[in-house]
Formats: C-alpha cells, structure tokens, sequence
C-alpha cells in the first residue's frame, strides 16, 4: 500500500476502491495546475504562426518553437524526479510553478529586442516549470485513490488539462492573433519610424499575454504555499488491488527498465505526443490552405478550439467510460479512429479534411493519461523511476513537429499528416499488446 498522511490523521490505505476517496479536496485543487499547463501548451499553437510571419521563417524553423518547448521534458524530467525526492511533491508543484512564471517573464525582453532565440529560451524555461509539474503532479493523482480506478482519475484532471487547451485559442486570437502581421515585402517598404511603430506593436501582442500568466502562476505558487496537502513517500511503490503481486514482480529488478510495458508505453506517450501535438501545431496554417478552408489566421485560431475542446468532452467521457470498459479497450478504439480520421484528411478537401483533422482532437483526449497509467502498473518501488522515464518521453512533442515540417515544406501540409497516423497506429498496438505486464529479470 502508499502510506498518506496528512498534519492529523495516520496513514491510509487508498487501496480499497469501495472506500470514499477522503482526497477529494485535494484533487479538486490539482486540477488547476492541469489546467493552466494545458493553457499554456496550447498557446504555442496561437503564437508559431505569428512568429512564423514575423520573422518570415519556414515550417521546419517555425518548429522550433515546439522543439525547444518539449525537449524540456526530456531534459529536465530526471532531474525533477530526484528534486521531487527531495523537496516532495508539494515541494515541486511550487518550484515548477515560479520557473514557469520565469519562463512567461522571459517573453517580455524576447519581443522587444525582437529575438527569435531568445523566445526559444523563453520556450525553454517555460517548459521547464511544467516539465517539474507534470513529474509531480501526474503520479500523485494516480495515488491520491484506488489504482482500479487511477485511469479513469487521471483522465477526469486531465479533461481540465483540455478546458485550457479549448480556452487559450481564443485568448491567444484576441491578444496575439489580433495584430496583422506584414510579409517580408510590406516590412521592406516601411521607413525607420513606421518600423519602429509596427515592431512595438507586435511586441506588446506577445508581451501583455505573458505578463498576465507569469503573475497568475506567482499567485497560484502563493497559494499551494499555504495550502495543507496530503505528504505522500514518493519512495513507496503505488497502491495496487494485491500488494503481494506487485511486490512479487519488483523483487527480482533492478529498475523500472525491466519492465517491457513501461517502456513500450514511453514510446507510446513520444509518439503520442508527438503526434498530438504536430497536429495541433500545423492547424492554423493547415485551415488557410485554399483547398481546406481558405481562413484567415485569426479566423483559423478560433477553430483551433475545437480540437482541444473534442479532447476535453473526450477525457469527461472516458473518465466515465473506463470505470465500465478496460482502459487497453478503450485506448485501442479511440487510436485506430483517430489514424482514420488523419487518413481521411489527407486524402480529401475543404469541409471533410477540415472537420476530420479537427475531430482528431476527441480521439486523443484519453490517450495520455490512458497510456501513463497503463504504462506504471505493477512497477511497485519502481514507480518513480517509471514515472521520470514517461515524462522524459514527453519529448516527442520536441521530435516529431520538427520532422513534419521538413515534409511540409516538400511534400505539402496535408500529405505531412501521414506523420501522425503512423503514431496512432502504434498506440492501436500498445491497446491492443503492448500494454500486458510483463517482467524481463
């Protein structure tokens, strides 16, 4: 069992389902963070066109944005998971939650000096603060109850993940978004004074967005500061419904690499991610194309909504539907429809290309934390580690956009989504296979 305890009580065995989960306070207050990192991530969707055009870049450069923001994970998830060791998870929600602040604070400099690599470090530093809350957060949800139940947990806080994601677009839109942008050859014309005036402006579009969301996350650091959370031993494995199986199979293993469904499961979340996430940032542009949609940025940000939003009714759904159907069942349909829906945009035009690629968005809405939670079953003392190693995977996110905009750029935008629907293929074999728990001792 996980041993939880709070300033008064003695610790509670969370691995009776049938008991009322005495935690719910505490996950209701977690779910801001998923929020407000899910509003943040979707904000690259918004601002990769905008930088694109103000600094007249190609996709695969545009890219960059995504690739600098996800190969946080990979960098920093190890480091975090011995911090969290350290300091708690309380601990590493509230650092997470200042670097991230940092990171928002960082854009105000990258648009004045009109710095493409400083908005990269700003990228960076951003993900770096979610990076840590992630690595905090997503496990103690996954503990904060029974594990018959962890998936279908996980999906309920992350269905709040995606109300930010739905939201951001049309912040992103009316802040960012709402300032033209000139081509390369409208800025050649301007004179020293009418450049100093446009490039003001289009600074102060990133600059207030960002200002706003570093004081939020300050605030919010102030907040879990203060607030009493149950203290949990991150060195104890998660709670299962027989301990002595999961003890059984972590006795004989040297660390969660051992563990064949882990490590399929993070190559699902890379691929997953990756996928998820090259879709969403090639939506903008992908709804300009004349034969698609032939819409404006502005107009093109506003249907970037309903991708997340069909994540969100997604993971409100699932959560419902796994505590009814296995979660591998589940995760297998929702892959194979959405590889459907990607081959369905590739192959056709206007309104059909236009409403699959965006129904994507509802197919992806389990995913995550189905594959998470699928992936650290049975990993007993292992499951930190186990952890770190998903979260580290994250950076598929920084992998895969990067990759399709090399074959944008040859190829054409529609015809690069061949990208993600070989990654859903696979999530349809991690449903199908990939998932059973397996020990190589």
């Amino acid at each position: 069992m996980v041993n939880i305890t709070n300033n008064t009580s003695k610790p509670v065995n969370v691995t009776n389902p049938s008991d009322k989960n005495p935690y719910f306070g505490s996950l209701t207050i977690l779910t801001s963070l998923f929020f407000m990192w899910g509003f943040i991530t979707c904000l690259n969707d918004i601002l990769i066109p905008h930088l694109k055009a103000v600094f007249t870049l190609s996709y695969a450069q545009a890219m960059l944005v995504q690739f600098c923001f996800f190969i946080a994970y990979f960098v920093v998830s190890v480091p975090s998971g011995y911090l969290v060791e350290k300091i708690d998870y309380k601990g590493g929600i509230i650092v997470g939650l200042l670097v991230a602040s940092l990171g928002c604070l960082l854009f105000y400099p990258a648009a004045s000096l009109h710095s493409y690599p400083l908005f990269l470090t700003a990228f960076f530093v951003l993900a770096s603060g979610i990076t840590l809350l992630q690595v905090s957060a997503n496990p103690y949800v996954t503990i904060l109850g029974p594990t018959e139940t962890a998936s279908s947990r996980l999906t309920m806080t992350q269905a709040f993940n995606s109300l930010g994601t739905t939201l951001a677009p049309y912040f992103g839109t009316l802040f960012i978004l709402s300032t033209a942008v000139k081509s390369a050859e409208e800025i050649k014309t301007l004179d020293t004074d009418a450049l100093s005036t446009y490039q003001a402006a289009q600074a102060v579009a990133v600059q207030s967005p960002y200002l706003l969301l570093a004081a939020v996350l300050l605030g919010i650091a102030v907040i879990f500061a203060f607030l009493k959370l149950p203290k949990i031993q991150a060195s104890r494995p998660l709670a299962d419904s027989d301990s002595r199986v999961t003890e059984d199979l972590t006795a004989d293993t040297v660390s969660a690499w051992s563990y064949p469904h882990l490590v399929l499961g993070a190559l699902g979340i890379f691929i997953y991610v990756g996928s998820e996430v090259s879709i969403g940032s090639f939506l903008i542009s992908f709804l300009g194309e004349p034969s698609i949609a032939h819409l404006s940025e502005q107009d093109a940000g506003h249907y970037v909504a309903f991708y997340w939003g069909g994540a969100m009714v997604g993971r409100f759904i699932g959560a419902l539907a796994m505590q009814k159907i296995h979660p591998a069942k589940v995760l297998l349909f929702n892959g194979f429809m959405a590889m459907s829906l990607v081959i369905i945009t590739i192959f056709t035009e206007g309104d059909i290309a236009k409403w699959s690629i965006l129904g994507v968005g509802l197919f992806n809405s389990i995913m995550f934390p189905t594959l998470f939670s699928l992936a650290v079953k049975n990993l007993g003392r292992h499951t930190g580690q186990g952890s770190g190693i998903i979260c580290a995977a994250i950076v598929g996110g920084a992998i895969l956009p990067p990759i399709q905009g090399i074959f944008a750029d040859s190829i054409g935008i529609q015809h690069a989504f061949f990208i993600p629907a070989l990654g859903y293929l696979y999530i349809c074999y991690y449903g199908w296979k990939g998932h059973e728990v397996k020990v190589d001792k």
